[in-house]
């Protein structure tokens, strides 16, 4: 099959990487191109943050949430890994941001 592939952003918590993972494969086996988190910094990426002050630490986490908003604007829908119903504020965020812009809004666990 060639031609044009639904562009799917996954939103989440990085606490649920596994998760991340699983559906990445999945939707991509799918026929979806998919864009995920640069780095899980709740599950396994802690040395990103590791001898960071508190403004850069700051600074890192608005830039990587407005990274992931413009990941949901190439995107043609979001995934959200809400794994036990959980959203977070970032997470609860980016919805919101995607469906302001008209992105369709899919989630691992209906509620």
């Amino acid at each position: 099959m060639q031609g044009k592939y639904p562009v799917i952003t996954l939103c989440g918590s990085t606490r649920f990487k596994e998760q991340f993972m699983e559906m990445q494969k999945k939707l991509t086996l799918d026929g979806n191109i998919v864009i995920s988190v640069g780095l899980f910094g709740h599950s396994g990426d802690s040395e990103v943050w590791e001898n960071m002050d508190e403004g850069t630490l700051t600074k890192t986490k608005e830039m990587l949430d407005d990274m992931h908003k413009r990941k949901i604007d190439m995107a043609d829908e979001i995934f959200v890994i809400n794994v036990g119903g959980y959203i977070g504020d970032s997470t609860r965020s980016e919805i919101d941001y995607a469906m302001s812009h008209g992105k369709k809004v899919r989630y691992l666990e209906e509620s």
